[in-house]
């Protein structure tokens, strides 16, 4: 049986299994926060607050989307925190100083993420140089020059995107809609095409994927393009949301996007993870931050806590690999 074989039989036997007991523990993690929570602050335990949190994660979603496909391909991406803040400062720059039209500055943007993908994919795929270090110089150059093209001022956008983030159908706003969409869709990719089973292929064993007749390097630069193009996206949720471009923004986003992928479940060394996990973990953190907020939580105490959780996951996933 080829590593591809194997790989098929195991998303359709023992593999989905394992998934949906994952996803059911994940489930009851968040069941167990809202609960404590609630219990602790009467202002938790509301419609309103679920759909706060609901609002406020698609940026965050989108991008550990991408990263999840990125990590299961056996790379990492460091830089997207500062891809972000560029394709922000890029947003406002062409509309308040160029004028140009919302809609084509944000495509833009996601064309200016994707080509920070590529360049992080392919300094790393057909140069060999490993993505941790090819994406950590990434991180750098992405927030020197968001600082260089808005001359390291915030740019005030005004209201002409604010409807994407604003509340909608049951007060769930149009990019939390787009994020939930994206989950389902990347799931899709992963689970039933060629391309997310060539990743999971790859990131298992490269070695017997090439044997098997697969090139890694095409497949494993697509998804840093993908992470990147998600990157752009998330730029444009994260400029609706607060009606600025700052080049500071997003300082930290790669840690909490690769913390909801480890906490789906998504292994660091490659060739195992969900999109859907990846969802759940990004929910884990919004409600434990949210949650830790809401009953006065000092800021230090909080990026403790969060980080004690981040470890927790980190120690999981290998001690799963080991066994």
């Amino acid at each position: 049986m080829s590593s591809l074989q194997k790989i098929s039989s195991s998303v359709s036997g023992p593999g989905l299994l394992r998934s949906c007991f994952e996803s059911s523990v994940l489930v009851l993690v968040l069941v167990v926060l809202v609960i404590v929570f609630g219990n602790l602050s009467e202002r938790f335990w509301s419609v309103q607050k679920a759909v706060s949190i609901a609002n406020q994660i698609p940026d965050l979603t989108m991008v550990a989307v991408g990263m999840t496909f990125v990590l299961i391909a056996g790379g990492i991406d460091l830089s997207v925190g500062s891809v972000l803040a560029l394709c922000s400062a890029t947003i406002g720059v062409l509309m308040m100083n160029y004028q140009w039209h919302p809609g084509f500055a944000l495509l833009f943007a996601i064309g200016v993420g994707a080509l920070c993908g590529a360049c992080n994919g392919a300094l790393s795929v057909w140069f060999g140089i490993p993505s941790f270090i090819v994406t950590l110089g990434m991180l750098e150059i992405a927030r020197g020059a968001a600082y260089q093209v808005t001359d390291s001022q915030t740019v005030y956008l005004g209201s002409s995107l604010e409807w994407i983030s604003v509340g909608g159908t049951w007060g769930v706003s149009p990019a939390a809609i787009v994020a939930i969409t994206t989950v389902i869709v990347g799931q899709i990719i992963l689970s039933r095409t060629l391309l997310g089973r060539y990743w999971v292929a790859i990131g298992n064993n490269e070695v017997a994927a090439k044997y098997s007749g697969i090139d890694p390097r095409p497949y494993r630069w697509v998804s840093f393009v993908i992470l990147g193009c998600l990157c752009g996206v998330g730029s444009v949720m994260q400029c609706s949301q607060v009606s600025i471009a700052d080049p500071n923004s997003a300082v930290g986003l790669e840690l909490s996007a690769i913390a909801a992928a480890v906490i789906g479940g998504t292994s660091l060394l490659g060739g195992r993870g969900s999109v859907v996990q990846t969802f759940l973990g990004v929910l884990v953190i919004a409600v434990l931050q949210t949650g830790l907020a809401s009953i006065g939580t000092t800021d230090p105490m909080k990026r403790i806590i969060t980080g004690s959780v981040i470890v927790l996951a980190v120690v999981a996933d290998v001690l799963r690999y080991r066994k």
